[in-house]
């Protein structure tokens, strides 16, 4: 899925890219991907609409429209953007344009298009078909369950250091599962709770409740380096993320534990990445630098 790094990637390129635009015309192939409202009264609503900014919360993508409408795109596991042009033939949209949109086959499963005043059209490509839309009142957003809900962001100015402490404090449970609930920190997933905890040498099992103070600190500069690396690298493309170009992000080439089972610890320390399931969900790690 992708995560904060690569959510916002998309939205920095939204904002270069699509910002000032009109939706003139919404195409999809299947309906239920619009969540609320109904398909019909999203499309009405969107129509005409001009895109006025595009901005983040955790892993959603909010583009605030003129009229007090927002459009929130959540990606989830294979969903990303695209800003290309598409021809429909038999309800399945072929790239008009070369490069990585035509020949890149993550970019080939289009779900949604929006249409655009300059002629060009933003997809979303989604091999799952678990990504969702929702159009909402600009002034209601923070009122959705799903955005009330949120922990704050890790990138915030004022997310300082006894923030994080917090937050995690409160939270009760293994480091790995804690930084990647959204409740606690938004935006953290897979791939960056596993690369911050190499970073800060903690085993992912540790439990919140018995990290130290010297701990914590080294885990909260992980993050702050961590996700600053991911944007720099414009995303993780180890899997189906691309950028809205179709271009791949580059912090796969960076990535020093995730998915690095059986490879050497980059630390020359003898150790050998291991890999373990918590909660459903993998962890990589050193057993040399990240002890329990």
């Amino acid at each position: 899925m992708p995560e904060l790094p690569e959510v916002e990637t998309i939205v920095n390129d939204l904002n270069k890219n699509v910002k000032g635009l009109k939706i003139t015309n919404v195409w999809v192939d299947w309906k239920k991907i619009i969540r609320h409202p109904n398909y019909d009264d999203f499309v009405k609503q969107i129509k005409n609409k001009r895109i006025l900014q595009a901005r983040r919360r955790a892993k959603y993508i909010l583009i605030d429209l003129s009229k007090n409408k927002t459009l929130i795109i959540h990606q989830k596991m294979s969903g990303h953007l695209l800003y290309g042009k598409w021809s429909i033939k038999d309800n399945i949209p072929k790239s008009l344009t070369p490069g990585p949109l035509k020949d890149d086959s993550q970019n080939r499963f289009i779900r949604f298009i929006l249409y655009l005043s300059n002629g060009k059209q933003l997809g979303l490509s989604d091999l799952r078909r678990f990504a969702k839309a929702l159009l909402v009142d600009t002034d209601k957003v923070e009122e959705l369950k799903e955005i009330k809900e949120l922990g704050p962001e890790p990138l915030e100015k004022d997310f300082n250091f006894n923030k994080f402490k917090e937050v995690i404090c409160k939270k009760r449970g293994r480091i790995k599962q804690v930084l990647m609930n959204p409740s606690v920190i938004a935006g953290i997933g897979n791939i960056y709770s596993d690369e911050i905890l190499w970073y800060s040498r903690i085993h992912p099992l540790k439990r919140t409740e018995k990290l130290k103070d010297k701990e914590l600190k080294n885990i909260y500069s992980a993050i702050q380096k961590v996700l600053k690396m991911g944007i720099e690298a414009k995303g993780d493309s180890m899997q189906d993320y691309r950028r809205l170009s179709g271009e791949l992000g580059s912090y796969q080439y960076k990535q020093k534990a995730y998915q690095m089972m059986g490879k050497k610890c980059p630390r020359n320390d003898g150790g050998v990445f291991e890999r373990i399931k918590i909660g459903g969900r993998s962890a990589h790690f050193c057993p040399v630098c990240q002890k329990l």
